[in-house]
């Protein structure tokens, strides 16, 4: 169909509903009519024109619904509530008072007001609707009959019930003239369009599921199905990627033939009252306009209990199709009890689908340049979700073009903005680290030296032997990249890590595991999971500082404590052997670590506290070019027993005493600062250390 025919189609439709409200209300205004020619006295009103005559009135109604190719606003909302016919006829009794001006004169005339003071406007009452509309029944006003329940009307001020101006809500004042429904009190919700374009695979898959715990509900009830019906089943769909989650959400319920609305968990009223009083709203605006609601919960933090709580209630509150979206379902089970619960989980896409995506994204941006080499390796590292690819593409736009860029140099541009849109979520749960040492600041033996290289190439090539080889495919579990770096303070496990990253061009986080480690059962594996998952995205290098904080040899369960904290370790372990990144653990203490937990790394690094012979050249390289120095003698430094760690602190020292004093540095400068290292280790420097020094 045309643009220009859906157009005049659209404005055929308005018109015809128009007629057909024009219609029900001519024949609310006979009732007025009549009702105030009794009140005169008169048996019947004295009828100007024919058309007034009530079974023509009625014919015009019928005629005026028979023109509709489907049916009227107002017959869908007397559908939807379950309205009697005394109820409709008061709702059009109250926009007929905001419609047509003739409708308040009716009113005051038909309440008794004098002539004189019917310049002013007077709503109707309940009392008016008991005396001048057909089929009347008392129990239309209670509080738990539509027109209250759903707050299709709204009551004014008075001591008196029956005799309470009665107003129509404005939202459906808008619905029934067929404006655009919108209610200000929800308007936090978000319409969510669905995007175009064919699903991958496991979307399809997640997308039938979904479709199939609604369809049989969807099958027996209509469109615009009201009070008494069945409660839809609940879902919770766990994706990894939340706009992933919105997209897929908006498919199937295109395809069922609902409209979807997003709000964030966080953005639920407050207290209980509110809560109700807003669901009570959606729910109404669900019926009208045939919609599901998706609850995004995937900023939820374990701090979160009040919105748990709300998000349990909501749930039990609303008969109408309800999502809740979420990384992990098990998160939100223990919140809620339903009568009826799907839950649709969605592993992390599988590299050939992220592979299509970034071909798909990147084709849509007309980048033409060959990145076969290079789609494998962005895909491994960055386990992105369909938005989030999308994105990353989007930002190849500026200046210059990718079209006038090489293959290589789009691939660096593209691994770039990937660790950068990770950052935001990490960086509130760690401290990242800027890597730029190289691997002539390490000086470690060789056996080590080559273990770490190593590490660099398990990350490198985990696209060739996961996907390409087939390993992959034999499951997830060890798939993760994990290491422990063991030695003392200062003999450079943080410069190893640091070195890592830096080679591999990813981001590196340091992570406090004595601060992660909480006391209250539960919260542990919960802020590790906030890490892991903010992580995921951005392929970052994780550093777990202090392991024995955490990995003390406990596998002879004693107490409960003992218990809970190998359940804390068997999870840290569990998701270190599924991230797809590399995950490094130090400690100063590794004879403190269980061996049954260390047998799950897949490399364990021993950093030995440096001999003489690995001083010498820690003091060969640790002085940079541009240093002005004078007779330094570095066999005599390495006799200082100390680190790496604690050399750099000696010559930074040194330096900056050479440079107050406008000298270049020399032995003298560096013997202060030793005793200063020295008093920091509380350690005494010893004559076999400065005998002979200057």
């Amino acid at each position: 169909m045309s643009q220009e025919s859906a157009f005049a189609s659209a404005s055929q439709r308005a018109a015809a509903e128009h007629r057909h409200l024009l219609a029900a209300l001519a024949l609310v205004r006979q009732a007025l009519v009549r009702h105030c020619a009794r009140c005169r006295g008169e048996e019947e009103p004295a009828l100007q024109q024919q058309e007034s005559d009530p079974s023509r009135l009625e014919q015009s109604l019928t005629a005026a619904a028979s023109a509709l190719p489907g049916p009227a606003p107002l017959q869908r909302l007397c559908s939807a509530f379950g309205l009697s016919s005394f109820e409709r006829d008061l709702l059009l009794l109250c926009a007929g008072v905001e419609l047509d001006s003739s409708f308040a004169g009716l009113c005051a005339q038909a309440m008794g007001q004098p002539a004189s003071d019917r310049s002013q406007a007077a709503l109707p009452t309940f009392s008016l609707a008991l005396a001048a509309l057909p089929d009347a029944h008392w129990d239309a006003i209670t509080p738990e009959a539509p027109l209250r329940r759903w707050q299709l009307l709204v009551l004014g001020g008075g001591p008196i019930l029956t005799m309470t101006p009665l107003r129509i809500d404005e939202p459906i004042l808008h619905y029934l003239i067929g404006l655009p429904y919108h209610d200000p009190r929800l308007s936090l919700l978000t319409p969510v369009v669905p995007v175009a374009g064919e699903l991958l695979p496991s979307q399809q898959r997640a997308c039938v599921r979904l479709r199939a715990a609604w369809s049989e509900q969807r099958a027996s009830s209509s469109p615009w199905s009201g009070p008494g019906q069945q409660r839809w089943p609940l879902i919770i769909l766990a994706v990894p990627q939340e706009q992933d989650g919105l997209r897929l959400a908006a498919r199937a319920c295109q395809e069922l033939g609902l409209r979807l609305s997003a709000l964030t968990a966080t953005d639920l009223p407050g207290t209980l009252s509110e809560l109700e009083q807003w669901a009570r709203l959606w729910e109404r605006q669900a019926m009208l306009t045939g919609s599901a609601l998706l609850l995004d919960c995937n900023r939820l933090t374990a701090e979160d209990r009040s919105t748990r709580q709300a998000i349990g209630h909501l749930a039990r509150l609303l008969q109408t199709p309800l999502i809740l979206s979420c990384r992990e379902a098990a998160t939100l089970r223990l919140a809620l009890a339903p009568t009826s619960l799907v839950s649709i989980e969605l592993e992390p896409l599988p590299l050939a689908e992220q592979e299509q995506l970034w071909r798909r994204a990147l084709s849509a941006l007309s980048v033409a340049v060959d990145l076969n080499g290079h789609i494998d390796s962005l895909a491994m590292q960055f386990p992105l979700g369909e938005a989030a690819i999308e994105r990353v593409c989007a930002q190849l736009l500026p200046e210059p073009a990718p079209l006038e860029l090489s293959a290589d140099e789009v691939a660096q541009r593209l691994w770039h903005v990937c660790r950068l849109q990770a950052r935001p979520a990490l960086d509130d749960l760690a401290q990242r680290l800027t890597p730029t040492a190289d691997w002539e600041q390490l000086v470690l033996p060789d056996e080590q030296q080559r273990l770490l290289h190593e590490i660099v190439a398990h990350v490198r090539q985990r696209a060739t032997v996961y996907e390409r080889w087939g390993f992959g495919r034999q499951g997830a579990r060890g798939l993760g990249i994990s290491a422990l770096f063991a030695g003392s303070s200062g003999t450079g496990k943080t410069l190893a890590a640091e070195i890592i990253a830096h080679e591999l061009q990813l981001d590196l986080y340091r992570i406090d595991l004595s601060a992660v480690v909480s006391k209250y059962i539960g919260e542990t594996e919960k802020n590790l999971r906030r890490i892991f998952d903010a992580a995921e995205a951005g392929g970052a290098v994780l550093l777990f500082d202090e392991a024995d904080a955490l990995f003390g040899k406990r596998s002879e369960v004693k107490d409960s404590h003992d218990r809970y904290a190998n359940i804390e370790v068997g999870y840290l372990l569990q998701r270190m052997e599924t991230y797809r990144g590399l995950a490094i653990l130090t400690t100063n203490l590794k004879h403190a670590l269980d061996p049954a937990f260390l047998r799950r790394l897949r490399f364990i690094v021993h950093f030995p506290f440096p001999d003489v012979a690995m001083r010498l050249e820690i003091w060969r390289r640790i002085f940079p070019p541009d240093l002005p120095r004078e007779n330094l003698d570095l066999e005599k430094l390495a006799r200082l027993h100390v680190a790496g760690g604690n050399i750099r602190n000696i010559a930074l020292y040194g330096a900056f005493l050479a440079a107050e004093a406008g000298e270049s540095l020399h032995m003298s400068h560096l013997l202060r600062a030793a005793a200063v290292e020295y008093a920091k280790l509380e350690k005494p420097l010893t004559e076999a250390e400065i005998g002979g020094w200057p």
